[in-house]
């Protein structure tokens, strides 16, 4: 064996003994925050809804309808990452918990009907929308895509009925997933990216050649844009 083909295998066993190393949930990051909490009751004053005088099904319930709304925002948002499986897990867990989750349902709305009377389907179409709202994120969507999967995977592997405990473990860390955490905190620099593209007025265009004037203001740009960029930044 040559020395060439001792080093492609030595490569070949270094990168099959990293990835079996590598946790199956760094898909973005190279240690993802821990986002854990406590075992929720579904009462706590901090979880994006209120249910003034809901009894402790009531707030169960409530819980695991929140935990369901995460999700199914997680299986429209997170797409772009298939090996999540958010919408296929979404989907899983809307047939194998079904019952589970109408009973959830039907509390939470006679819950609204018990509290608001003839108000009361109005305000659980507001109570819904708030819910659905409350999951919206743009700057932590890495650490929720992930949180979201995670919490999928045990939900499709929850036992029949037992749903609900999986809302009480995981939902705190869902609800922490909003916030940036870890290395996505320090944010990302492709953001703040444009495209520093040349005029397409048709004025400017002789064929697929850039006339003389244009094209001496788009070189001028491009000088300004590199000397911008090489410029020490200040820190924010």
């Amino acid at each position: 064996m040559n020395f060439r083909s001792a080093a492609r295998l030595w490569v070949i066993g270094a990168s099959t003994c990293i990835s079996m190393a590598t946790p199956a949930s760094a898909q973005f990051f190279w240690k993802p925050a821990d986002l854990g909490g406590p075992v929720l009751e579904g009462n706590e004053p901090d979880l994006g809804y209120s249910l003034p005088g809901a009894t402790p099904a009531e707030y169960r319930a409530a819980l695991l309808w929140n935990l369901r709304a995460g999700l199914n925002v997680a299986a429209l948002q997170c797409q772009f990452e298939p090996t999540l499986l958010t919408l296929s897990n979404y989907n899983a867990i809307l047939a194998h918990h079904k019952e589970e989750l109408a009973g959830a349902f039907k509390t939470v709305g006679n819950y609204f009907k018990r509290v608001e009377g003839k108000k009361g389907q109005a305000a659980f179409d507001q109570y819904g929308t708030r819910i659905y709202l409350g999951f919206s994120t743009v700057r932590a969507q890495l650490n929720f895509c992930q949180t979201a999967g995670s919490v999928g995977r045990d939900a499709i592997f929850a036992p029949r009925g037992a749903l609900v405990e999986v809302a009480r473990k995981r939902m705190r860390e869902l609800r922490n997933s909003l916030v940036p955490h870890g290395e996505q905190a320090f944010g990302n620099l492709a953001y703040n990216y444009r495209a520093n593209l040349p005029s397409l007025d048709e004025k400017c265009w002789k064929k697929t050649k850039l006339r003389p004037n244009c094209q001496k203001e788009w070189d001028e740009r491009l000088k300004l844009a590199a000397q911008t960029s090489a410029a020490p930044q200040p820190i924010r």
